[in-house]
């Protein structure tokens, strides 16, 4: 009834070549993921929180509720876009169903938003309703969006009561299985937000792809992790997956390292989502914990340097389940199962995908050698009314910005961001591969490498280095870093600049801002 989505999708000819898995004409992502664990899993805990409790049967009739809400008071039509803005928390999940059992389209906010951003995501999506927990509320109407008609927040009552008037009964609407259910705005980019367009079959495609086919959960799972449901990667990770077998979602507000390994051992978690980084500091206090339960652990949103792969393993006996997904595509499409995973290689192409490695041509280059990596399957990139959509999709593939080298055994190793590559007197130099160098050394908490403008070498390999307490940044430990990343890797890669920080810039879904640190 609101065409606004279909109106601005790219033209059929730029989007990828799509390999697509064989669901129905009509469905709709809410009733597949929610709805089907009624007659069997109603009981069971959905969603667990430190300030409640849903099972499947009370989750899905308070996602009635609200849809009820939203179409008998607030007038909402399939088509509309609809902002939620929340941290993860049960009520963000029955919003977040309750728009897409309506044929809303569902817009996700980061908590860490301001006015600004939020306006120009607003405006770009042309957002007509906005459901928002009370405590972030104030940003939002700050924000310029002239088309947003309701905003209804939680946690003050104000939905709470509406729900409580509502009846708990509410008839899906009969979706596409193209139609376009979720618009995601990717995270840690610069300039005008760019909004990827998802359709309700996309929402079961990874489900059915990667977490069906290399994470292999089960019922009696329980997800935990740190990722925001704003970001795909959280979605996924803590709601769609559990669902699509009827597990546990263990949702926290609060996910910081520490946070998240106490929130491990008390709801004993057995799979945990979270970015490298969560992980090197959680192996820091995990001795004499636990964490029995916990039997995966995924690591995606940024490259996983080898050090920490073999650290967590060292400390817990698990093997860490690298990843690499993007915005564009949903969820993970290059991943290596627990039993056939090489450390330090992302992995092998998810079932259902086909990924090689590129020249800027467009040709597959030899094994072995640096290219682009290019990626086709069940989901793919459609940005909503935007002109990079030719760069990011050429000739068919999703081309996602990164630089790997496919080894002969079929098996992805991570070289790089395509433009964070550092030449420096004609060497290419991988702003990660000098990071794991530099993790490897006791005295470094976190690190970040980027080339900065060099008028004799071209550019410089530049460490931003977070150092332990108890170490000092001074001029004998920048050299002993420097001595040590030669001693490690090929010396010409070594770090020229080291930089001592108190901290290093990251995006609300834990990305390191390398734009940020190549600031002057």
């Amino acid at each position: 009834m609101d065409s606004f989505a279909a109106d601005n999708l790219p033209p059929q000819g730029e989007w990828p070549e799509f390999r697509l898995l064989p669901y129905p004409e009509r469905l709709n992502c809410a009733v597949e993921l929610l709805d089907r664990n009624l007659a069997t899993r109603a009981d069971h805990p959905a969603i667990v929180t430190p300030a409640e409790t849903l099972t499947y049967g009370e989750l899905a009739a308070r996602v009635n509720r609200i849809a009820n809400v939203l179409v008998g008071e607030l007038g909402l039509v399939p088509g509309n876009r609809v902002l939620l803005r929340s941290a993860n928390n049960a009520w963000m999940v029955a919003a977040y169903f309750a728009v897409l059992k309506a044929g809303g389209i569902v817009v996700a906010t980061m908590p860490l938003l301001r006015a600004k951003e939020i306006g120009e995501i607003a405006r770009k999506a042309r957002i007509t309703h906005a459901l928002c927990d009370a405590r972030l509320v104030e940003e939002l109407q700050r924000a310029e969006a002239p088309e947003l008609r309701h905003i209804l927040t939680w946690g003050d009552g104000a939905l709470e009561a509406r729900c409580a008037a509502a009846s708990d009964a509410f008839t899906a609407h009969d979706s596409a299985a193209d139609e376009t259910c979720l618009i995601g705005f990717t995270s840690g980019t610069t300039g005008e937000p760019k909004g990827t367009m998802h359709f309700h079959r996309d929402m079961l495609a990874i489900c059915d792809a990667y977490s069906a086919q290399v994470l292999k959960p089960h019922a009696e799972d329980r997800f935990i992790g740190s990722p925001p449901l704003a970001f795909t990667f959280g979605l996924g990770g803590l709601v769609l997956f559990p669902f699509r077998v009827g597990a546990t979602a263990i949702l926290l507000e609060r996910a910081g390292p520490e946070d998240l390994l106490r929130a491990i051992i008390a709801h004993r978690a057995t799979i945990c989502f979270t970015a490298p980084t969560a992980y090197r500091a959680m192996a820091a206090h995990v001795a004499g914990q636990d964490i029995s339960a916990l039997r995966k652990c995924v690591s995606a949103g940024e490259s996983l340097p080898k050090p920490i792969f073999d650290l967590w393993q060292e400390k817990t006996g698990l093997k860490l389940m690298d990843g690499i997904g993007a915005t564009e595509m949903l969820h993970i499409f290059i991943a290596a199962p627990e039993e056939k995973i090489r450390p330090g290689s992302t992995g092998l192409v998810v079932p259902g995908y086909e990924a090689r490695v590129i020249d800027e041509a467009g040709r597959e280059v030899p094994r072995g050698t640096p290219g682009r990596l290019a990626v086709r399957g069940p989901t793919g990139c459609r940005y909503l009314a935007d002109a990079r959509q030719r760069k990011y999709v050429q000739d068919g593939w999703n081309i996602t910005g990164d630089t790997y080298i496919q080894d002969e055994d079929g098996y992805f190793w991570y070289q790089a961001r395509s433009d964070d590559m550092i030449i420096s007197s004609g060497y290419n130099i991988a702003g990660p591969e000098v990071e794991a160098a530099l993790l490897t050394h006791p005295a470094v908490r976190e690190c970040g490498v980027v080339g900065t403008p060099d008028a004799e070498r071209g550019m410089l390999v530049t460490a931003h280095v977070v150092l332990h307490d108890g170490f000092a940044p001074d001029d004998a430990m920048r050299l002993a870093l420097q001595e040590h990343v030669k001693a490690t890797i090929a010396p010409y890669k070594y770090p020229r600049r080291v930089v001592f920080a108190q901290s290093l810039p990251r995006t609300g879904t834990g990305k390191l801002q390398r734009f940020a640190l190549r600031q002057p």
